[in-house]
């Protein structure tokens, strides 16, 4: 194994955090990128509860989720090749009034109970231009840290903020869809998001990162390299499994007549995630980056197999604690493969793969949980996903080779701002 592989899989300190969290030019786009991906989960629970409240139907909200996520995944790769391109600055920008403005006929949509394939196409809209402030974050750590302990534990924060925001989002939502107006909470969320991405676009390090000189001839650009599609088919395993689950609790809560208890339940996957993921940075199992994508999508599909068993929604919370301690170290895991297989130059881009291959993973198992629940039960969509977690995870077992060292993106004079 090559010597960056071995890099990428050594083990983080808790003083490796503490150096990249205090470097001085992350500073600001670190707590600006906090605020824009504070509501991520918010806003996705939000518009299912929402949706689901207007139209009675969590089969429409799953299709109107979906749609969501459909135009996520292509904002991704678009808006991070255009980072990769031009720098941050301008594309997170435009896409935030952009979302402003496609948010806003969202919600005219809902309130005047339009037809499905609009809620849907809107949905899309909404998703196409969501800003992409958490792919130029983790690319913006490859800029202003070098390779190491440090990096690794900048692109555990990501991860583990995430699970913080996972916690906080499915809770908040429930709470809000209660309040007297059910959209309360999407249009909350989408202003925070609006207000951290331009001030993450406007810092000083951000700012400076300008456009790049290299040209990448293939139109797939960073998923070009073998290593990174076989990423992909993991974050896609990933986001299926999350997909089923998400449609699937909501369900059994509304099931047991304790609709707003769903998002809350959300959570608690979170809760187990966040601590969890701080102890595997420390010690990461497995050793060999190739064996570590599929060895977490297979443990993640068979715990959540467990759903399927508790006959309460404590017993289910419960199940939901054990199923979420794989969640973060799976995002640790696609951010440090990155730093192995992408092409250099194509950081955002491909942190922009890894979240389109999630959100068409979420896309597919919202939508196909939401019919299995109207038709055999949240349990058997438990165990669907379960099924097709495992299922996936032996793909990216079959492909561990292609998962190996690649051209390092290079640090930029950032790191000594």
């Amino acid at each position: 194994m090559s010597q960056s592989v071995s890099n990428h899989e050594s083990r983080t300190s808790l003083a490796d955090y503490r150096t990249a969290l205090t470097t001085r030019a992350a500073r600001r786009p670190a707590v600006a990128s906090v605020l824009a991906r504070l509501p991520i989960a918010m806003i996705g629970i939000s518009a299912l509860l929402y949706v689901q409240r207007e139209t009675g139907s969590f089969a429409v909200a799953g299709l109107v989720s979906a749609g969501s996520l459909v135009g996520v995944s292509v904002g991704a790769v678009v808006q991070g090749r255009l980072i990769d391109r031009f720098g941050p600055t301008r594309p997170l920008l435009t896409v935030s009034l952009l979302l402003a403005l496609s948010m806003s006929a969202l919600v005219a949509a809902i309130e005047t109970h339009a037809a499905t394939a609009v809620l849907v196409a809107l949905g899309a809209l909404t998703g196409l231009t969501e800003p992409m402030v958490g792919s130029a974050s983790r690319a913006l750590w490859g800029r202003l840290l070098p390779p190491g302990g440090p990096r690794n534990a900048a692109f555990s924060y990501e991860a583990i903020s995430m699970e913080v925001f996972f916690i906080l989002g499915p809770g908040v939502a429930g709470l809000l869809v209660m309040a007297p107006w059910a959209g309360t909470g999407l249009v909350l969320g989408v202003a925070l998001q609006f207000t951290g991405a331009v001030l993450f676009a406007l810092s000083p390090a951000v700012r400076a990162w300008g456009p790049s000189a290299e040209s990448h001839g293939s139109l797939l650009g960073a998923l070009a390299s073998p290593g990174m599609r076989t990423l992909a088919v993991a974050a896609l395993g990933f986001g299926v499994v999350i997909g089923f689950v998400e449609v699937a609790v909501p369900a059994a809560a509304t099931e047991a007549g304790q609709a707003s208890v769903g998002g809350l339940l959300l959570s608690a996957w979170s809760l187990s995630s966040v601590a969890f993921g701080v102890a595997y940075s420390l010690r990461p199992w497995p050793r060999q980056l190739g064996l570590r994508l599929p060895v977490l999508l297979g443990g993640f599909g068979a715990l959540v197999a467990l759903l399927a068993w508790p006959s309460s929604l404590w017993g289910l919370a419960l199940m939901m604690l054990l199923a979420g301690a794989l969640i973060t170290p799976q995002s640790t895991a696609h951010s440090t493969t990155i730093e192995v297989v992408a092409p250099s130059g194509t950081a955002a881009e491909a942190f922009g793969w890894v979240l389109t291959a999630v959100t068409l993973g979420l896309a597919a198992g919202q939508s196909i949980s939401g019919y299995v629940v109207e038709h055999a039960g949240p349990g058997v969509a438990f165990l669907a996903a379960s099924v097709a977690g495992l299922a996936l995870a032996f793909v990216v077992w079959l492909l561990r080779g292609t998962v190996r060292s690649g051209a390092p993106q290079p640090v930029s004079a950032l790191v000594n701002a």
